[in-house]
């Protein structure tokens, strides 16, 4: 059996893919900051020397942490960059 195939049939039961989606949503926040930071050429002192938080809070976004629409948007303005957040069908 493909791992697609097992994914699919998981995905069936309402709790896993909560559990699922919300993962992959952290995931895609913490590589989308991590991606940022680097073509912009900030260590993660750096950035958050810029957006005026401490570095362990970079480090916990870039792991899939927790964080606020707020906090995102104020680290995106630290690098020049602005938040975008889309709906899109799954």
């Amino acid at each position: 059996m493909k791992i697609d195939d097992i994914l699919k049939e998981q995905l069936k039961d309402p709790k896993f893919a909560q559990a699922y989606y919300s993962e992959k949503e952290k995931s895609a926040s913490a590589l989308a900051l991590y991606y940022a930071r680097e073509e912009a050429g900030l260590s993660q002192a750096d950035l958050a020397e810029r957006a005026n938080v401490p570095q362990s809070t970079i480090a916990r976004i870039e792991r899939g942490g927790n964080v606020t629409f707020d906090k995102l948007a104020e680290i995106a303005h630290a690098m020049g960059k602005k938040l975008k957040i889309e709906f899109l069908n799954q």
